[in-house]
């Protein structure tokens, strides 16, 4: 342990000083804690601290007796330390692991094959996952790696190739008498993560199964926008982009409606813990500043992208970063509306700024033959028509607009 942080027993032991000996002792206690808890990410809260006193005469045989070199764990939120004995048998072993490893690499080098055991058996999910990033990072790059593993979290789902099956052979043979008699052939290591042996194939499907559920909704990378159109407007428009020879969304990104800015805050508190990457895209409305301000402060710097900033007006929806003459004529496509019935190609003196509602009162004036106003219907519309909508007036400015908002949010990436 001492070796992890570049120094020796007679070193520090050998200290002239107090202050010498105690600064020897915290650069120690700081350096493994920096590595340790690199990995550790179930309690941000705790310290290693070393000491190094004379025994206790009190103290159970062998500790009685001369210089005792003890580890202590600090916990910094309850005020409190623990011998290292006391920690989970988890902590204890991933501790351990580390320190052990370490000392493997001083003495070895890069002279080392690993093979390990059901390395997480005494960890709880997110500690395996911890340890999975430490084999991934620390360990592979450098050495050939071998574990076994029943659990799910031990399975890395971006490299299931890298997996393999350990299951026995079984030959059934069928007596005269009708009863099934099972010879075993041996153990089989196979490629095949497609196992047809459903006690084999468990892990990988749970991962998968996990997975799965993980990105349906939400991803590694995660655009929230506040309805379905935004989802629409954009994955079209993006469409639009690459066909035009330029880039379009990040395919990383996956988009999620989350029906309202109001959910936003509670959607990345719910999700933090998954270490997701999330970005955001909202209207901007009277009354909303406060509101905008929380989504703000629950997001990473420069990760709230407010559509105002897209439209030269105070107030703004999607719709109006495909501009009023874009989003008009869409409108009028959409309902299939016809000559006085039409929402006029010249914006009225008295009408709102935002063309959302310009639109809605436009249609409250309609003969009662007329639907109700849907804004999502001329989303739906536009992504359905394939290219239609590209021959619709205003399409290059809208083009324009939703080039530069698509291209700040590819931006964000790593």
């Amino acid at each position: 342990m001492l070796a992890l942080a570049g120094t020796s027993l007679d070193k520090v032991h050998g200290s002239g000083t107090f202050e010498e000996f105690n600064s020897k002792l915290r650069a120690v206690s700081n350096q493994v804690t920096d590595q340790i808890f690199k990995y550790w990410s179930q309690n941000k809260h705790l310290d290693v601290e070393m000491k190094l006193d004379a025994a206790r005469t009190d103290d159970k045989p062998p500790f009685n007796t001369g210089w005792i070199f003890r580890t202590r764990i600090d916990n910094r939120r309850h005020r409190a330390d623990t011998s290292f004995d006391d920690r989970s048998s988890g902590f204890v072993w991933f501790f351990s692991f580390l320190v052990w490893f370490n000392q493997l690499k001083q003495t070895y080098g890069k002279n080392l094959i690993i093979l390990l055991d059901e390395p997480g058996l005494s960890l709880h999910a997110r500690a395996q996952n911890d340890l999975l990033r430490y084999i991934n990072e620390q360990l592979r790059p450098y050495y050939q790696v071998i574990y076994t593993t029943h659990s799910p979290f031990m399975i890395n789902a971006d490299d299931l190739l890298s997996a393999r099956t350990v299951e026995d052979v079984v030959k059934k043979e069928k007596q005269k008498d009708g009863e099934i008699v099972e010879h075993l052939l041996g153990t089989k290591v196979s490629t095949d993560v497609l196992s047809t042996d459903p006690d084999t194939v468990s892990p990988l499907q749970r991962v998968l199964d996990y997975e799965i559920t993980q990105t349906l909704f939400v991803g590694k990378h995660t655009l929230l926008v506040e309805g379905p159109s935004d989802l629409l407007y954009l994955k079209w428009f993006s469409r639009q982009l690459e066909k035009a020879g330029k880039p379009g969304l990040d395919y990383r990104w996956v988009i999620c409606s989350v029906r309202g800015i109001d959910r936003i805050p509670g959607f990345v508190s719910l999700f933090r813990g998954n270490n997701l990457h999330i970005a955001a895209v909202v209207d901007v409305q009277a009354g909303h500043k406060q509101k905008i301000d929380h989504v703000r402060k629950s997001l990473e710097d420069k990760h709230l992208l407010t559509l105002d900033n897209y439209t030269g007006q105070t107030e703004a929806d999607i719709e109006d970063v495909l501009g009023r003459d874009f989003y008009v004529a869409l409108v009028n496509k959409t309902f299939e509306l016809r000559g006085k019935e039409q929402v006029p190609a010249a914006k009225p003196a008295d009408a709102p700024e935002r063309v959302v509602k310009e639109v809605q009162a436009h249609f409250g004036i309609l003969s009662p033959r007329h639907p109700e106003f849907n804004h999502e219907q001329p989303a739906e519309w536009l992504f359905q028509g394939e290219d239609d909508g590209a021959k619709l007036p205003g399409f290059e400015d809208a083009l324009e607009r939703m080039k530069k908002l698509i291209g700040d949010l590819n931006a964000l990436m790593p």
